[in-house]
């Protein structure tokens, strides 16, 4: 098994299909992104000892909030810390030790329901389930970029893709499973999270028994890198720790910081929030069909605006991203107020195909701003981002709710401060995105360079 796992054996043969690639990226990250279904199990988590309403000793929606963002902190944590292990071990490795992370996660929370302790959740499904997540959401994005030098957007469009269409399986599949597992005693959850677990572990190792990296010098027939690339996009190649001290790589990282925290918090308590804000109009299962139609669209945004990317350009498309995002959010507080549900779920499902498409842009964009040689330990450190607004977002969100009705604010309004709040948050990221400039030239990598030898040599340059 250790053997099979090498990068030797995952090399593809001449004339392998890179097209059958990308479904092998789906198996994995349609798996792990039933982290954005994680909402689902909020309330039924909340009320496991009085099943159909929170009992004393039940759990919070705050406390529970909290399972989530630990998620999110570890996903960059991990992404971060083996990132470049990623890149010498290859995706099947990776991708292995992500399905048993993720799998794990769930089996070790379901101890924790079993058991009633919140800390054994926040282990499993937080600390162990994040770490699988991390390592699978970027094992095999370095891998697309260099099957595909020639549609970077498109291909990280593919790759990310399915990690936004995870909820769409994962929340009616929660909300059936815990139906089908309700009883006098139970409401279905813990029985729920071993199912889950083991689906999830099948299909990822399908992934990863699958996955192809293209040999080295590879290139598709007819491509070559051009010469005179378009602004903002290089040629030369960066290391990962050059990279990291550059100020491009900060202004990424607070635009992407920004574009997640003001969607992620949203996101994470999107089933209990539709809810609250048209109390007696929408039910537990309408709330999971929202779920799952913000899922569509956060999948669908991914591949559809990073393939735009590759004729806007990356800063060009982040543009849209931020000015449009600003106005939509602007509207939520008076839809809101109006009980426009349709006009509401419009302008939410807008904001997350462009949530998801900030996602599945920034590989791009990291590539087109530092080279394909260390492009997926960057992202890994980029990544670290999304660690700060899985904290950042749920917290504004979760808190400022929670202080609002406590001081008498209906449940209908407690999110309208927060909408305004997620305005000047893209107001930054805008900012961060005007500022990008090319990398400067002292900080490329060349051939007698000794700071950093590259993980894997480029494969065929980086021309648009």
């Amino acid at each position: 098994m250790a053997s099979l796992l090498d990068r030797s054996h995952t090399i593809a043969p001449p004339g392998y299909n890179r097209y059958l690639v990308p479904p092998a990226a789906l198996c994995v990250h349609l798996c792990i992104g039933q982290a954005y279904a994680f909402s689902t199990f909020n309330l039924p988590l909340s009320k496991l000892i009085g099943l159909t309403k929170a009992a004393p000793g039940d759990w919070t929606l705050v406390q529970l909030g909290w399972i989530f963002s630990i998620a999110i902190v570890f996903l960059g944590l991990s992404a971060a810390l083996f990132g470049r292990w990623v890149e010498t071990a290859g995706p099947r490795k990776a991708m292995f030790a992500a399905a048993l992370c993720f799998s794990g996660g769930f089996l070790i929370s379901a101890f924790g329901i079993s058991q009633h302790q919140l800390w054994l959740l926040y282990l499993g499904y937080g600390v162990i389930g994040g770490c699988g997540l991390g390592i699978g959401y970027i094992s095999p994005v370095s891998t697309l970029i260099k099957w595909f030098p020639d549609r970077p957007g498109m291909a990280t469009g593919f790759a990310i893709m399915g990690f936004g269409g995870g909820a769409l399986i994962g929340a009616p599949l929660s909300v059936q499973l815990m139906d089908h597992f309700k009883s006098a005693s139970s409401n279905g959850v813990l029985q729920t999270f071993i199912v889950m677990g083991l689906i999830y572990l099948c299909f990822m190792l399908i992934g990863a028994l699958t996955v192809k990296v293209p040999p080295e010098g590879w290139s598709p027939q007819g491509w070559v890198s051009s010469a005179h690339p378009k602004p903002l996009v290089t040629n030369a190649q960066v290391d990962v720790n050059t990279a990291f001290g550059t100020p491009q790589f900060w202004l990424l990282w607070g635009v992407l910081c920004m574009n997640v925290t003001a969607g992620i918090g949203v996101l994470g308590q999107a089933s209990p929030m539709i809810q609250e804000m048209f109390t007696g109009r929408v039910s537990a299962a309408a709330a999971a069909g929202f779920v799952g139609l913000l899922s569509l669209f956060n999948m669908a945004g991914r591949l559809f605006w990073a393939s735009i990317s590759d004729y806007l350009g990356r800063k060009s498309t982040y543009m849209v991203f931020f000015l449009l995002g600003i106005v939509l959010y602007f509207s939520v507080p008076t839809l809101g107020r109006l009980g426009t549900i349709p006009g509401f779920v419009i302008a939410f499902v807008i904001i997350l195909s462009m949530y998801g498409g900030g996602f599945a842009t920034i590989p791009a964009y990291l590539r087109d701003v530092f080279g394909t040689m260390h492009v997926g330990a960057i992202h890994g450190r980029l990544l670290t981002a999304w660690s700060t607004a899985g904290v950042l977002g749920p917290v504004l969100v979760n808190y400022i709710r929670q202080y609002q009705i406590d001081h008498g604010v209906a449940k209908a309004q407690a999110y309208s401060v927060t909408m305004y709040i997620m305005c000047a948050l893209l107001i930054i990221g805008l900012l961060c995105n005007l500022a990008m400039r090319p990398v400067k030239e002292r900080h490329h990598y060349r051939g007698d360079d000794v700071r950093t030898a590259p993980a894997r040599p480029s494969l065929a340059g980086s021309g648009s």
